[in-house]
């Protein structure tokens, strides 16, 4: 065996930290599981019934991945829910990057689901989505590469025992996928560290004389936000690395709802809040304020107005109804009302104290204060705004 091949093994076997098994199943106090956790029944059921080719190391294949994120029914009655709204094709085209050795760049304004979407892929193709890199601006080469446990680099050197893999290393001696979140908040120079890593796959450790050799099955996925530009540019070395998938707002406004309400409920059963069976109407308000503050114009087409500093996006109306939802529980009838979504909207789209103000006043007297049956969500949010 060569130096570079033992490397590898060694890398592989020795990698990933042992840790005691928990002393109780403490599965239904987690917040929030991790995709693999929370979906570990229709992962399950479509690998039972997924006969298609899978790439070296892949739980399920391509077309199985997919239909994890879209969502369908198996030959059995088997109903996979929606992960992602949105087009098909675009899921497509994610999920044959990562059978090849290109990696995957998905990229969007803030609150299309980047993380989200990043998470399940990992989920389905690898069986786990926690080898994951926070990308911020302190976020250290270290974080990319690999670090020392000191203590045992002071009292013997080093060595492997002392090396403490990233998880950008233990993907690729296990043959797993990596994700690196807000890519374009690193700095410059952390992020070419990914530049070796993607092209020649292997990570030198060059204080060992060795090196980590990707095995099959190994692939990374990267999101960032492109209101970011500007922030922490990607070189063009390492954009070439990617493909780029960009990740679209909802197309319509019943898409929007269907994805808000989904993730809602989904939210609300994690925090022991109760169904809200008539809260759809709200719901359709909070996206069809955002909507419309977002692309500068009523939904009808008649009315331009101005669009306030904020993103407005699905993620922040999800937040605003999840919100309102605890509101009417705790302090109300347990009915999502106007009064319940006012002060989340209002706190979403006035983020510069003196501008947003200004723009949220005048759409509430020219659009809301005129439209027919928003009567009480015109005087909540007035009432908010005082």
């Amino acid at each position: 065996m060569s130096a570079t091949s033992a490397s590898a093994t060694s890398a592989s076997t020795s990698v990933r930290p042992t840790t005691a098994p928990p002393s109780h199943d403490t599965s239904a106090e987690v917040l929030r599981p991790h995709a693999e956790h929370a979906f570990a029944a229709e992962l399950s059921a479509l690998a039972a019934q997924d006969d298609r080719p899978r790439p070296a190391r892949w739980k399920l294949s391509p077309w199985a991945v997919a239909t994890y994120l879209l969502g369908g029914t198996l030959p059995d009655g088997t109903v996979i829910t929606p992960k992602y709204v949105g087009p098909r094709r675009i899921v497509e085209v994610a999920v044959t990057t990562l059978a090849t050795d290109r990696a995957l760049l998905l990229l969007g304004v803030p609150g299309t689901a980047k993380t989200w979407v990043s998470e399940h892929l990992a989920a389905a193709v690898s069986g786990d989505s926690t080898l994951l890199v926070q990308g911020t601006a302190g976020t250290p080469e270290e974080a990319i590469r690999y670090g020392w446990n000191y203590a045992q680099l002071l009292a013997h050197g080093p060595s492997r025992d002392a090396l403490v893999p990233s998880p950008v290393m233990r993907a690729m001696a296990e043959g797993m996928t990596a994700r690196v979140e807000e890519l374009t908040r690193i700095p410059a120079d952390v992020q070419d560290t990914l530049i070796t890593i993607l092209s020649e796959k292997t990570l030198p450790v060059p204080e060992l004389g060795q090196e980590v050799q990707a095995v099959r099955g190994f692939n990374l996925i990267a999101t960032a936000n492109d209101r970011d530009r500007g922030v922490n540019d990607l070189s063009s070395a390492l954009r070439r690395r990617f493909n780029t998938v960009v990740l679209p707002l909802p197309e319509s406004a019943d898409a929007e709802v269907d994805i808000v309400t989904r993730r809602v409920e989904q939210i609300g059963r994690s925090l022991d809040l109760p169904a809200a069976p008539d809260g759809i109407e709200e719901i359709r308000r909070v996206v069809t304020v955002f909507r419309e503050l977002r692309d500068g114009i009523t939904a009808d087409g008649r009315t331009k107005v101005k669009s306030p500093s904020g993103t407005l996006s699905t993620a922040e109306a999800i937040s605003v109804v999840t919100n309102g939802l605890a509101l009417s529980t705790h302090f109300g009838d347990g009915v999502l009302r106007p009064g319940d979504v006012a002060a989340g909207i209002l706190g979403a789209v006035v983020r510069d104290p003196a501008a947003d103000k200004v723009i949220w006043q005048e759409y509430l007297e020219t659009v809301v204060r005129e439209r027919a049956g928003w009567t009480d969500f015109y005087r909540a949010c007035r009432e908010v705004s005082a």
